[in-house]
């Protein structure tokens, strides 16, 4: 009985640490073929249709977009996906 109480307990544990490990995280994406100033629009909103982002600040000028989001529902692929699904080809700025 304590074996399996004790293996009880350690498996909530490492649950609930594996949540308290997600967060918040923003990303920098450069982002190509924005040629006119009405483009960042399509960007911010495909960023913003993925789940687990909670903002998106797209600039014409830098070609760049700052994303904000939850590690924990989302990762830097699918907004990548995002903006190439879009027509905006996208990569993390090193």
């Amino acid at each position: 009985m304590t074996k399996s109480l004790i293996a009880a307990l350690f498996g909530f544990s490492l649950l609930a640490s594996s949540t308290a490990l997600a967060g918040e995280r923003t990303v920098t994406l450069t982002v190509q073929n924005m040629y006119c100033s009405a483009c960042p629009i399509t960007v911010k909103s495909s960023l913003e249709a993925v789940p687990g982002v909670a903002k998106a600040v797209v600039s014409y000028e830098n070609k760049t977009a700052v994303v904000t989001f939850d590690d924990a529902k989302t990762a830097v692929p699918a907004l990548i996906s995002a903006t190439t699904n879009a027509g905006y080809p996208s990569a993390l700025k090193s």
